[in-house]
């Protein structure tokens, strides 16, 4: 846990007692910081309380007599609606801030890593994670992903925090400074939470804010908002190290044909035979990884003997079993038409299990990929309009749940025995119309793969 202690003296309210408030309220009831705490849920309103923590509704607190509200991520405090308790708070003149803002007032000594951007943070952030690891470096990742930042274990000025950070999250900071900020890429999200394009990318600006002389800032440069961030960040005092794959910037760290160059150095990684990082959005988030520590000082043969074992994550691409050559894929995380791009861009012979709850696009934008679908395989209540979308482009089966699609793709590809295929669980839906989460459905098809006739267990994905 994070130590608390120099903000003694202070007082703060925290709303909203899921994973980053309850790792708050303890670690400022640890600190002997003075706090209270409350949630619309007067269930865990009631588990607050039986752990000794007290109760008071920010609404009506006297905010005079605070300092701050510390605010859980997900509650609005600007669009589309201000919680009423973030008003009261302002009213009085005080700040709403959130756990990673706590985290930066603590003053850790070890040095700070933020990943931010539309895709691939939280493979970013693990896959850093994974390199430091692997050269003996002290760290703890989370914050937007894994564990709360205030639940980090107290490292010293060798020791690393590798840090996701939501648009969310960085619109309550005040005061973090990263020595490394990573910055992957923009595309339109949380619009509602923002107002606007420029409203979310302003958010995710506030990764550079604070940073000094020392600081690096590595930022892709793969698309537009990310082109004119990177223009910005270079007006700054921190260092710029920009990222390309595919483009035609030779000045940072680029990737040509999966192979990765680092301009400053010279040196070259090719990363098409790590499986766990397959197509081009991972090498982003390689090479990002590969500039962010670099910027820590470590050694090029210690990155690239990183990159090779990272083991992935679940849910995204993740390699979960091989029969006879086959190789069944759970990328049960790509839950929208953006997310399931990249894993179809990724190979170029697939049996597609898709569908569930679907979202507005449907899978509309992803007809310049149908061309790499072998089959694909229909689940839940999307059928009918994926069906509608697919017709004379690509052959399909109306599968109707994710077991009978599993057993209909793997005795197509056994018997068409095509190279190099895969059967790919990329649903480009949400799962609620059959599962509770797209984790319970992606640990289904992983023990459903993992039980097929002459099947090996595979372990580690990518994201």
């Amino acid at each position: 846990m994070i130590d608390l202690s120099s903000l003694q003296g202070s007082r703060f309210a925290v709303l909203g007692l899921a994973r980053s408030g309850l790792a708050a309220a303890r670690a400022l009831q640890a600190a002997q910081v003075d706090v209270v705490v409350w949630d619309n849920d007067a269930v865990k309103r009631a588990q607050a309380q039986s752990h000794g923590f007290a109760l008071a509704d920010p609404e009506v607190l006297d905010w005079n007599r605070w300092d701050a509200l510390v605010l859980s991520p997900g509650i609005p405090h600007t669009f589309p609606k201000p919680h009423p308790a973030a008003l009261a708070a302002r009213a009085a003149g005080k700040p709403v801030i959130g756990d990673i803002e706590l985290l930066a007032r603590s003053r850790p000594p070890a040095r700070i890593v933020g990943i931010t951007g539309t895709n691939g943070k939280s493979t970013t952030t693990a896959l850093i994670g994974h390199i430091l690891r692997s050269a003996g470096i002290e760290r703890d990742i989370g914050g937007n992903f894994g564990p709360a930042a205030l639940d980090f274990r107290p490292l010293d000025r060798d020791g690393v925090y590798v840090l996701e950070l939501s648009s969310f999250q960085l619109e309550l900071v005040q005061s973090l400074r990263c020595s490394v900020a990573v910055w992957l890429n923009i595309t339109p999200d949380h619009i509602d939470r923002h107002g606007d394009l420029a409203g979310y990318v302003a958010a995710k600006r506030h990764v550079f804010d604070n940073q000094q002389e020392g600081d690096v800032a590595v930022v892709g440069i793969d698309d537009g908002p990310s082109r004119e961030t990177a223009a910005a960040v270079a007006a700054g005092t921190g260092t710029l190290v920009t990222v390309t794959v595919g483009g035609a910037d030779g000045a940072g760290v680029s990737v040509q044909g999966g192979r990765l160059r680092d301009a400053c150095t010279g040196a070259e990684i090719d990363l098409r035979p790590i499986k766990n990082l397959p197509g081009a959005h991972n090498w982003q988030n390689a090479a990002c990884a590969y500039a962010a520590c670099r910027a820590l000082g470590l050694p090029i043969a210690a990155i690239a003997q990183g990159l090779a074992t990272y083991p992935g994550l679940a849910h995204r691409q993740e390699r979960v079993a091989v029969v006879d050559g086959i190789v069944y894929i759970n990328d049960s995380k790509a839950t929208n038409a953006d997310a399931t791009e990249k894993a179809l861009a990724a190979y170029d012979t697939i049996y597609w299990l898709v569908g569930g709850t679907p979202k507005a696009e449907g899978i509309v934008p992803l007809e310049p990929l149908f061309g790499r679908v072998a089959h694909a395989f229909l689940i839940g209540i999307s059928s009918d309009a994926f069906a509608a979308t697919l017709e004379g482009k690509v052959p399909f089966t109306r599968s109707g749940d994710l077991k009978t699609a599993l057993q209909q793709a793997h005795k197509m590809a056994q018997r068409e025995r095509r190279q190099d295929a895969v059967v790919l669980l990329s649903p480009a839906c949400a799962s609620y119309d059959q599962w509770p989460n797209f984790e319970v459905r992606g640990d289904a098809f992983r023990t459903l793969a993992r039980a097929l006739p002459g099947a090996t267990v595979e372990t580690g994905g990518a994201a």
